[in-house]
């Protein structure tokens, strides 16, 4: 397998480079590490909401005063 190619902003590059002599490690496997972790992180949020999708596609919804009790336990959205 061919390694791929990033470009890295500077900042980043320098954070990375900073992290990676404060930790004792090589700067390709703390990017290769976050990257796991986005994507890792971005599956579970896709996953959420083909999830819903399916749901409201079987018309499964919850009841208005069962949205109405937690916006009022937990507030309005934005609020």
């Amino acid at each position: 397998m061919q390694p791929a190619t990033l470009k890295i902003l500077p900042e980043l590059k320098d954070q990375l480079d900073h992290l990676a002599g404060e930790m004792h490690r090589s700067e390709t496997e703390l990017a290769n590490e976050a990257v796991a972790l986005y994507i890792e992180h971005q599956r579970r949020i896709l996953d959420r909401i083909h999830l819903g999708i399916a749901q409201a596609d079987r018309g499964e919804f919850v009841a208005d005063d069962e949205m109405e009790d937690f916006f009022s336990r937990y507030g309005q959205p934005g609020a």
